[in-house]
């Protein structure tokens, strides 16, 4: 199975927040930022897989920033890792004043996700292929929260 790079998968997902995606003191749901993170991260999973996924985990999402309605979301996301049937994808969320043009970091998760075979049963996925400093940088910090995933899961059992 050839490998493929993170800069194949990788996607920049924009939206522009309405009032439908607030509150009544106008900051956006988290429930509507944790949808667009979660299909952000679906989209590189299988971009890479080419098969059909399913989120098995979000690792840490944090919220930095309110978002408002009329800000721009600009979610970017990333493969991280890549184990035998499962990814972890890095998304980085930022928010835009359109008027002043100011951008925060709003939140950062990381998910891993399965890919699935026509019997909906886990399935191999290609290896990935590391190019920059950055992605082995991010890839250690992957397996690292990866052998605590499996260390807490080894510990509920």
């Amino acid at each position: 199975m050839e490998g493929k790079k993170v800069s194949e998968t990788s996607v920049v997902m924009t939206q522009l927040m309405t009032p439908q995606d607030a509150n009544v003191a106008g900051n956006v749901h988290g429930g509507v930022i944790m949808k667009l993170i979660d299909s952000a991260a679906g989209i590189v999973a299988k971009r890479h897989s080419r098969v059909n996924v399913v989120t098995a985990s979000i690792d840490s999402l944090n919220f930095h920033h309110p978002v408002f309605i009329g800000d721009l979301l600009i979610l970017k996301a990333s493969l991280n890792l890549v184990g035998r049937t499962s990814m972890e994808v890095g998304i980085h969320v930022e928010s835009e004043n359109l008027i002043t043009r100011e951008t925060r970091h709003t939140a950062s998760a990381y998910l891993t996700l399965v890919a699935l075979d026509k019997k909906h049963s886990p399935t191999v996925v290609p290896p990935l292929i590391l190019e920059s400093e950055e992605e082995m940088r991010r890839n250690r910090e992957a397996q690292a929260r990866r052998e605590i995933r499996l260390s807490q899961k080894k510990d509920k059992k």
